[in-house]
């Protein structure tokens, strides 16, 4: 494995582990942006193209604006 790999692999590690200390609502969304975003970094380093570019969709894009309409829904926005 070469350095850059293990860079990214705690990397994510870290970013799953902001995910679930985050307390609040908001901070969870953007902390799971994140982590889908250090994600689509691990798939392209182990040179996977096609499955980061979909998770590049749907867990830096797609999730986070469902998630944040929830949110305004929910508080009478």
């Amino acid at each position: 494995m070469i350095p850059l790999q293990v860079v990214t692999l705690v990397l994510v590690l870290l970013g799953a582990v902001s995910v679930v200390a985050a307390r609040d609502v908001v901070r969870l969304t953007l902390a799971n942006a994140l982590y889908g975003l250090l994600l689509v970094v691990l798939f392209l380093v182990f040179q996977s193209p096609d499955v980061a570019l979909s998770a590049l969709v749907v867990s830096v894009v797609a999730l986070p604006l469902v998630l944040v309409v929830a949110i305004a829904k929910g508080r009478g926005g």
